[in-house]
Formats: C-alpha cells, sequence, structure tokens
C-alpha cells in the first residue's frame, strides 16, 4: 500500500501536531492513503535525508530540514523548489503573513526550497519567580552590590548562576546542550563571538575564526561549562530538548536556548514553571550589542517524491493560520505574525509577542555548502576545549587550519 512519507524532527509537539494536522487533512479533503511520519534525531535526519539522498531517491515525500542545512540540499537538487506551485496556488496570505527573517534563508538562486515550520531564536530564559522574590534580591545586592535582574552582561551571567546554583534543592544556575552534535555548542560560540563584536566571517566574506573575539569566546564558555558552581552536571549530555526538559522541571534559573523552550514551559503537562517564566535578550560584552540566532526549521518536499502535488497540499494546510497556532498550542512555535500577536496564545504565554523583539537583532550563520562541515570541526574543538588545557587561541588557530583546508 502507497504511504507518504514524512522525516520529522525528533520532539513530542512536533510529532503530536503533524499527527492532528494530517488527520484534519484526510477529513477535510477526503483523502484515504496513509501518512508514515518517523521521528529522527537531529544527526540521524540529516543523514537520512541529505546523506543517503532520501529525499533525491523517494524514500522521504516531506521532511523537516532546517535552514543550516537547506542551502546543502538545494544544491543538491535535493527539495523541490516550490515557486512554480506557489505561483499556482499560495499558501494563506504569502508572503505577507510572515517577518521577512523567517523567508529568507530558504530563498536560493531565485528558487523557494521550503515554507516556515517552526523558528524561536536564541534568548535568555529565566525564572522570574526567583528573580522577582525580594529575600533573593535582598542577599544578591548585599553579596554582589547591585540590584538583581537577569544578567545584562556575561560577568554578571556567571555571578547570578553562582548565585542560584542550589545543587542541595536540585536547582541549578544554569544549564547548556554541551552534547556534540553539530549544533548546540556551534550556537552557543557564534552568540559569544557576536556578543563581543567579532564575526565569523572576515573582511572577504570568507569563514575565519582565528580572531581575538572568537578566542575569548571559547575562553568564556570552556570557564562556564566546567564550573561546577554554576552549571547544571548532565549538561555534557544534553541536547537543547533535554536542556528544555531540565528548565521546565524547575531544576534551573537560566537558560541561553530556543525561545521554543521558554513557550514549551507554559503548555506542557510535565513543566513545574507555568507561569514562573519570562524570556529577555542575551547577555553581551560589555562594550557591544546583544546579538541572537535565528534557525529555523522548514517543511520541505522532496525532489524524488511520487506525490509531490499532493505534499503540497499538506504543507499549504499546515502552514495556514489556524495549524500555526496549533502548533503553538501544542508546545512548539508558530512562524505567523497573526500567532505571535495572538491574544488567546499571549494570554497562556504572555511573552510570546517579544518573538518579535528577538528577530529585529537574530543573525543568520553562513550560508555556504560547507558549513555543516565546518560546524562539525567548530564542534569537536568545543569539545576539546572542555575536556583539556590546550589553550583555546592553540585551538581557535589549529580548527581555522583544518576549515581552511575544506574551504
Amino acid at each position: 500500500m502507497e504511504k507518504l512519507r514524512i522525516a520529522v524532527r525528533k520532539f513530542d509537539p512536533f510529532e503530536s501536531t503533524l499527527q492532528k494536522l494530517w488527520d484534519f487533512f484526510c477529513i477535510k479533503n477526503n483523502i484515504t492513503i496513509e501518512a508514515e511520519m518517523v521521528p529522527l534525531e537531529l544527526h540521524d535526519l540529516y543523514e537520512e535525508t541529505i546523506t543517503k539522498k532520501g529525499l533525491q531517491n523517494g524514500n522521504w515525500d516531506i521532511a523537516h530540514l532546517n535552514t543550516d542545512w537547506i542551502f546543502d540540499a538545494a544544491n543538491q537538487q535535493a527539495v523541490l523548489d516550490l515557486n512554480p506551485l506557489i505561483a499556482e496556488n499560495a499558501p494563506q496570505n504569502y508572503p505577507d503573513g510572515w517577518h521577512q527573517s523567517l523567508l529568507r534563508l530558504q530563498q536560493i538562486n531565485k528558487g523557494t526550497y521550503g515554507l516556515p515550520f517552526h523558528d524561536g531564536p536564541e534568548c535568555l530564559i529565566f525564572r522570574k519567580d526567583l528573580f522577582e522574590n525580594p529575600i533573593e534580591q535582598q542577599k544578591f545586592k548585599s553579596k554582589f552590590g547591585y540590584e538583581l535582574h537577569p544578567p545584562k552582561t556575561w560577568e554578571e551571567f556567571t555571578q547570578i548562576a553562582e548565585f542560584f546554583n542550589r545543587p542541595e534543592k536540585n536547582l541549578y544556575g544554569c544549564v547548556f546542550a554541551n552534547y556534540p552534535d553539530g549544533h548546540n555548542m556551534v550556537f552557543i560560540f557564534c552568540l559569544l563571538i557576536w556578543t563581543r563584536g567579532g564575526s565569523l566571517l572576515n573582511s572577504r566574506n570568507k569563514i575565519d575564526i582565528n580572531r581575538p573575539e572568537a578566542v575569548a569566546a571559547l575562553d568564556y564558555y570552556r570557564t562556564i561549562a566546567n564550573n561546577p558552581k554554576a552549571v547544571h552536571p548532565q549538561s555534557k549530555d544534553f541536547g537543547s530538548v533535554e536542556a528544555g526538559m531540565a528548565f521546565a522541571k524547575g531544576e534551573v534559573a537560566m537558560s541561553i536556548n530556543w525561545f521554543g523552550f521558554a513557550s514549551m514551559c507554559e503548555v506542557i503537562e510535565e513543566s513545574k514553571v507555568k507561569g514562573k517564566v519570562d524570556i529577555t535578550e542575551l547577555p553581551h560584552d560589555k562594550n557591544h550589542e546583544t546579538a541572537s540566532l535565528n534557525v529555523y526549521w522548514l517543511y520541505t518536499i522532496g525532489t524524488g517524491s511520487k506525490h509531490q502535488k499532493l505534499a503540497y497540499d499538506f504543507l499549504r494546510f499546515a502552514t495556514t493560520a489556524e495549524s500555526d497556532k496549533l502548533l503553538t498550542n501544542e508546545g512548539g512555535i508558530g512562524c505567523r505574525k497573526s500567532t505571535w500577536n495572538d491574544p488567546e496564545i499571549n494570554k497562556t504565554i504572555p511573552f510570546y509577542h517579544k518573538l518579535e523583539m528577538l528577530h529585529e537583532t537574530a543573525l543568520t550563520l553562513p550560508q555556504t555548502p560547507v558549513w555543516p562541515k565546518v560546524a562539525e570541526l567548530i564542534d569537536k574543538m568545543i569539545l576539546k576545549a572542555l575536556e583539556s588545557n590546550i589553550p583555546s587561541e592553540k585551538l581557535v588557530k589549529e580548527t581555522q587550519i583544518t576549515i581552511q583546508n575544506i574551504i
């Protein structure tokens, strides 16, 4: 029996939303073909869809791909250019229903290689109940000499993390997603560079991390990540989902993670911090601005799919304002402006409207086919930094030489 096969990013809210959307879609359009949805971890998802050419050979009809990979996928002709289909039958309120920053990265060589599915830039997620507690405020001020507030600088971030670190109460100052999957550690490293006024590119627009801001970023990262007086002890085994869950279970005071993990705290059953969460911009160096990172997820269609028209009809259905709102209520992050400003959503998740603010300072990673390989090298470098005493300067220099060879 023929099936429509969908490669899904493994995450409960994504899985439940997609199943509901498919069921509604079938009822509405009297469709009898079954959908087989396969949840995959990050590494496996890339492997299945791109490395093993699953989108080209018809193994997958639809796949969740993130914007780190889309350049690669488009260049390999693994994903369908949706422009002809959009011209014929555009998604509801396209493109005006979305913020510009969610439409850019899938535009490659005049083609459109996906529709926005899930988003939520990196931000600082914190326990507002702890920060607003008068006793904590008093204790903090007498210890550090300034008012307790979400950290504006990285120095304050360390002090506040140490202040709230109470292992005996199963509460830790901060948490990181330090499992080496080529993503989360790389993202934090990039954010630490940007918030120090640095860049990943040199004046010739080539990737070049051998510069003082990158050394300072790596120094800070290895120091804070190895600080037992500040960090959740399981950080080295956590991916972003596990780090998000630790925060939702009330084990952490502050987290640098995707916006989606903050909103998840307000909607999932396991959350012990409903109503106690807020988000703000990331800390930065004293003399520099804040920054965020925008990597988002797309719905894409495989060039080898035998069901391209059906797949596109489903994508149109899955990206309506109603479907976008459903994703948010399930614990994902809707991509439409209508969802961000929805009164019901903001009643449940009071900081939801702040997404617009994060998008204003959100930067993106270099769009180059070699980025996944570069990210892997940066990942290895960070891991080496966390597990050895090799000076950051040496690690950065050596990694740049290897990057140079790929480029």
